[in-house]
Protein backbone atom coordinates (compact mmCIF):
# COMPACT_ATOMS: atom_id res chain seq x y z
CA UNK A 1 0.00 0.00 0.00
CA UNK A 2 1.29 3.33 -0.95
CA UNK A 3 1.30 5.96 1.71
CA UNK A 4 -1.62 8.87 1.11
CA UNK A 5 0.43 11.68 1.57
CA UNK A 6 -0.68 15.98 1.41
CA UNK A 7 3.22 16.91 2.36
CA UNK A 8 6.59 15.20 1.60
CA UNK A 9 7.42 12.63 4.51
CA UNK A 10 10.98 12.01 5.27
CA UNK A 11 12.42 8.98 6.69
CA UNK A 12 15.50 9.25 8.51
CA UNK A 13 18.26 7.37 10.45
CA UNK A 14 21.18 8.68 11.90
CA UNK A 15 24.05 6.67 13.67
CA UNK A 16 25.82 8.14 16.29
CA UNK A 17 28.60 8.82 18.84
CA UNK A 18 26.15 7.36 21.83
CA UNK A 19 22.72 7.25 23.28
CA UNK A 20 22.56 10.56 24.89
CA UNK A 21 20.76 12.80 23.21
CA UNK A 22 22.39 16.24 25.16
CA UNK A 23 25.86 15.33 24.17
CA UNK A 24 26.44 12.92 21.25
CA UNK A 25 26.74 13.61 17.70
CA UNK A 26 25.84 12.28 14.53
CA UNK A 27 28.25 9.70 12.88
CA UNK A 28 25.90 9.05 9.88
CA UNK A 29 22.68 10.12 8.22
CA UNK A 30 20.22 9.04 6.14
CA UNK A 31 17.02 10.45 4.67
CA UNK A 32 14.94 9.12 2.27
CA UNK A 33 12.33 11.81 1.36
CA UNK A 34 9.00 10.58 -0.38
CA UNK A 35 6.72 12.74 -2.33
CA UNK A 36 2.91 12.86 -2.32
CA UNK A 37 2.91 11.75 -6.21
CA UNK A 38 5.36 8.95 -5.53
CA UNK A 39 8.71 10.12 -6.15
CA UNK A 40 11.29 9.80 -4.08
CA UNK A 41 14.91 11.09 -3.11
CA UNK A 42 17.59 9.88 -1.37
CA UNK A 43 20.88 11.25 0.83
CA UNK A 44 23.28 10.08 2.92
CA UNK A 45 26.10 11.72 4.45
CA UNK A 46 28.87 10.51 7.11
CA UNK A 47 30.07 12.95 9.16
CA UNK A 48 33.28 13.59 11.42
CA UNK A 49 31.37 14.51 15.13
CA UNK A 50 34.28 16.20 15.98
CA UNK A 51 34.61 13.62 18.90
CA UNK A 52 36.21 10.31 19.66
CA UNK A 53 33.52 7.34 18.58
CA UNK A 54 33.66 5.24 21.74
CA UNK A 55 35.23 1.59 20.56
CA UNK A 56 31.49 -0.19 21.96
CA UNK A 57 29.54 2.50 19.71
CA UNK A 58 31.73 1.21 16.52
CA UNK A 59 31.35 -2.56 17.42
CA UNK A 60 27.57 -1.75 16.84
CA UNK A 61 27.34 0.43 13.74
CA UNK A 62 31.13 -0.28 12.40
CA UNK A 63 31.76 3.28 11.45
CA UNK A 64 35.00 4.50 13.24
CA UNK A 65 37.25 7.83 13.66
CA UNK A 66 39.37 7.17 10.67
CA UNK A 67 36.43 6.55 8.14
CA UNK A 68 34.98 10.00 9.20
CA UNK A 69 37.94 12.07 9.93
CA UNK A 70 38.06 13.19 6.35
CA UNK A 71 33.98 13.87 6.10
CA UNK A 72 31.84 17.46 6.44
CA UNK A 73 30.94 18.02 9.88
CA UNK A 74 27.27 18.25 11.07
CA UNK A 75 27.75 22.27 10.97
CA UNK A 76 28.42 22.03 7.66
CA UNK A 77 25.92 19.94 6.36
CA UNK A 78 23.22 21.22 8.48
CA UNK A 79 21.59 23.22 5.85
CA UNK A 80 21.71 20.74 3.63
CA UNK A 81 19.47 18.73 6.05
CA UNK A 82 17.70 21.13 6.94
CA UNK A 83 16.49 22.54 3.63
CA UNK A 84 15.77 18.41 2.97
CA UNK A 85 13.22 18.10 6.04
CA UNK A 86 11.87 21.61 6.51
CA UNK A 87 8.65 20.90 4.45
CA UNK A 88 8.28 17.27 5.48
CA UNK A 89 6.78 15.50 8.12
CA UNK A 90 9.46 12.59 10.14
CA UNK A 91 9.16 9.09 9.82
CA UNK A 92 12.11 6.66 11.53
CA UNK A 93 12.10 3.74 13.85
CA UNK A 94 12.16 4.37 17.56
CA UNK A 95 12.46 8.62 16.19
CA UNK A 96 10.23 9.66 18.61
CA UNK A 97 12.33 9.36 21.09
CA UNK A 98 15.56 9.25 20.11
CA UNK A 99 16.50 10.50 16.53
CA UNK A 100 14.57 13.48 16.45
CA UNK A 101 14.96 14.74 19.54
CA UNK A 102 19.26 14.20 18.44
CA UNK A 103 19.09 15.95 15.03
CA UNK A 104 16.98 18.74 16.45
CA UNK A 105 20.43 19.22 19.25
CA UNK A 106 22.35 18.52 16.52
CA UNK A 107 20.56 21.32 14.27
CA UNK A 108 20.63 24.39 17.19
CA UNK A 109 24.23 23.91 17.73
CA UNK A 110 23.98 24.27 14.24
CA UNK A 111 22.21 27.60 14.77
CA UNK A 112 19.41 26.27 12.74
CA UNK A 113 15.95 27.27 14.12
CA UNK A 114 14.60 23.37 13.96
CA UNK A 115 10.78 23.15 15.25
CA UNK A 116 8.48 20.40 14.90
CA UNK A 117 5.45 22.48 15.39
CA UNK A 118 3.77 22.05 11.70
CA UNK A 119 5.60 18.82 11.53
CA UNK A 120 4.42 15.59 11.79
CA UNK A 121 6.48 12.58 13.85
CA UNK A 122 5.90 8.96 12.93
CA UNK A 123 7.12 5.93 14.62
CA UNK A 124 7.05 2.98 13.09
CA UNK A 125 8.56 1.23 16.24
CA UNK A 126 5.51 2.42 18.28
CA UNK A 127 3.52 0.93 15.54
CA UNK A 128 5.45 -1.98 15.75
CA UNK A 129 5.46 -2.62 19.34
CA UNK A 130 2.06 -1.65 20.00
CA UNK A 131 1.36 -4.94 17.56
CA UNK A 132 3.98 -7.16 17.77
CA UNK A 133 6.82 -5.51 19.80
CA UNK A 134 9.85 -6.98 18.13
CA UNK A 135 12.73 -5.00 16.81
CA UNK A 136 14.04 -3.55 13.15
CA UNK A 137 15.12 -6.48 11.65
CA UNK A 138 11.87 -8.96 13.38
CA UNK A 139 9.55 -6.34 11.83
CA UNK A 140 11.43 -6.03 8.26
CA UNK A 141 11.03 -10.13 8.35
CA UNK A 142 7.50 -10.30 9.44
CA UNK A 143 6.07 -7.52 7.36
CA UNK A 144 8.32 -7.60 4.16
CA UNK A 145 9.38 -11.56 4.49
CA UNK A 146 12.90 -10.54 3.55
CA UNK A 147 16.19 -10.16 5.86
CA UNK A 148 17.39 -7.01 6.76
CA UNK A 149 21.22 -6.99 5.30
CA UNK A 150 23.59 -4.83 6.63
CA UNK A 151 21.21 -3.83 9.64
CA UNK A 152 22.57 -0.69 11.73
CA UNK A 153 23.60 0.98 8.31
CA UNK A 154 21.68 4.11 7.94
CA UNK A 155 20.69 3.64 4.42
CA UNK A 156 19.47 0.46 4.57
CA UNK A 157 17.59 0.84 8.40
CA UNK A 158 16.15 4.05 6.71
CA UNK A 159 14.47 2.06 3.35
CA UNK A 160 13.77 -0.67 5.79
CA UNK A 161 11.62 1.69 8.15
CA UNK A 162 9.97 2.93 4.69
CA UNK A 163 8.88 -0.59 3.02
CA UNK A 164 7.58 -1.57 6.88
CA UNK A 165 5.58 1.24 7.38
CA UNK A 166 3.65 0.49 3.66
CA UNK A 167 3.45 -3.34 4.44
CA UNK A 168 1.62 -2.53 8.10
CA UNK A 169 -1.05 -0.33 6.54
CA UNK A 170 -1.22 -3.36 4.38
CA UNK A 171 -1.89 -5.59 7.16
CA UNK A 172 -3.84 -3.62 9.50
CA UNK A 173 -6.78 -2.76 8.35
CA UNK A 174 -7.69 -0.60 11.32
CA UNK A 175 -4.91 1.36 11.06
CA UNK A 176 -5.46 4.69 8.42
CA UNK A 177 -3.35 5.27 5.27
CA UNK A 178 -3.46 9.35 6.57
CA UNK A 179 -0.34 10.81 8.61
CA UNK A 180 -2.29 12.93 11.43
CA UNK A 181 -3.60 9.47 12.51
CA UNK A 182 -0.42 7.74 12.41
CA UNK A 183 1.60 10.44 13.98
CA UNK A 184 -1.35 10.58 16.69
CA UNK A 185 -0.80 6.35 16.95
CA UNK A 186 2.69 6.26 17.20
CA UNK A 187 2.52 8.61 19.93
CA UNK A 188 3.03 7.57 23.27
CA UNK A 189 2.28 10.65 25.16
CA UNK A 190 2.57 13.65 23.93
CA UNK A 191 5.61 16.40 25.30
CA UNK A 192 6.26 19.93 24.47
CA UNK A 193 10.29 19.20 24.16
CA UNK A 194 11.25 15.87 23.01
CA UNK A 195 13.46 14.51 26.02
CA UNK A 196 10.14 14.60 27.76
CA UNK A 197 10.97 17.27 30.66
CA UNK A 198 7.92 18.96 30.04
CA UNK A 199 4.51 17.33 29.60
CA UNK A 200 0.83 18.41 29.37
CA UNK A 201 -2.15 19.22 31.55
CA UNK A 202 -5.59 17.99 30.77
CA UNK A 203 -6.08 21.50 29.60
CA UNK A 204 -2.80 21.34 27.19
CA UNK A 205 -1.16 23.76 29.73
CA UNK A 206 3.10 22.58 29.65
CA UNK A 207 3.75 21.58 33.38
CA UNK A 208 7.21 19.66 34.20
CA UNK A 209 7.08 16.47 34.50
CA UNK A 210 10.32 15.70 36.77
CA UNK A 211 11.75 17.22 39.63
CA UNK A 212 10.34 19.30 42.55
CA UNK A 213 7.97 21.13 40.49
CA UNK A 214 6.42 17.79 38.73
CA UNK A 215 2.98 18.77 37.44
CA UNK A 216 3.07 22.51 38.25
CA UNK A 217 2.63 24.57 35.35
CA UNK A 218 6.21 25.96 33.70
CA UNK A 219 4.77 29.33 33.57
CA UNK A 220 3.98 29.72 37.37
CA UNK A 221 7.05 28.24 37.95
CA UNK A 222 9.12 30.71 35.71
CA UNK A 223 7.53 33.90 37.32
CA UNK A 224 7.17 32.54 40.69
CA UNK A 225 10.95 31.38 40.80
CA UNK A 226 12.90 33.14 38.46
CA UNK A 227 16.32 31.33 39.44
CA UNK A 228 14.94 28.09 38.66
CA UNK A 229 14.75 29.29 34.91
CA UNK A 230 18.19 30.79 34.96
CA UNK A 231 19.36 27.23 36.45
CA UNK A 232 17.57 25.10 33.84
CA UNK A 233 19.38 27.16 31.12
CA UNK A 234 22.69 26.83 32.75
CA UNK A 235 21.99 23.25 33.28
CA UNK A 236 23.39 20.08 31.24
CA UNK A 237 19.55 20.10 29.77
CA UNK A 238 18.87 19.62 26.16
CA UNK A 239 19.19 22.81 23.47
CA UNK A 240 15.09 22.14 22.46
CA UNK A 241 13.98 21.62 25.69
CA UNK A 242 15.64 25.23 27.13
CA UNK A 243 13.86 26.94 23.67
CA UNK A 244 10.66 25.40 24.81
CA UNK A 245 11.15 26.90 28.27
CA UNK A 246 12.47 30.42 26.56
CA UNK A 247 9.13 30.33 24.64
CA UNK A 248 6.80 29.78 26.97
CA UNK A 249 8.74 32.08 29.62
CA UNK A 250 8.61 35.14 26.89
CA UNK A 251 4.98 34.34 26.00
CA UNK A 252 4.13 34.62 29.64
CA UNK A 253 6.07 38.36 29.19
CA UNK A 254 4.49 39.47 26.31
CA UNK A 255 0.92 38.24 27.62
CA UNK A 256 1.30 40.93 30.70
CA UNK A 257 1.64 43.78 28.05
Amino acid sequence: MELQLTKPICFFDLETTGINIAVDRIVEISILKVFPNGNKESHTWRVNPTVPIPAATTAVHGITDEMVANEPTFNELAKKVYDLIKDSDLGGFNSNRFDIPLLAEELLRAEVDFDMKKNLAIDVQTIFHKKEKRTLEAAYKFYCDKDLVDAHSAAADTNATYEVLKAQLDKYKDLENDMPMLAEYSTHKKFADFAGYIGYNKQGKEMFAFGKHKGTLVEDVLENEPGYFGWLLNADFPLYTKKVLTRIKLSKLNNKF
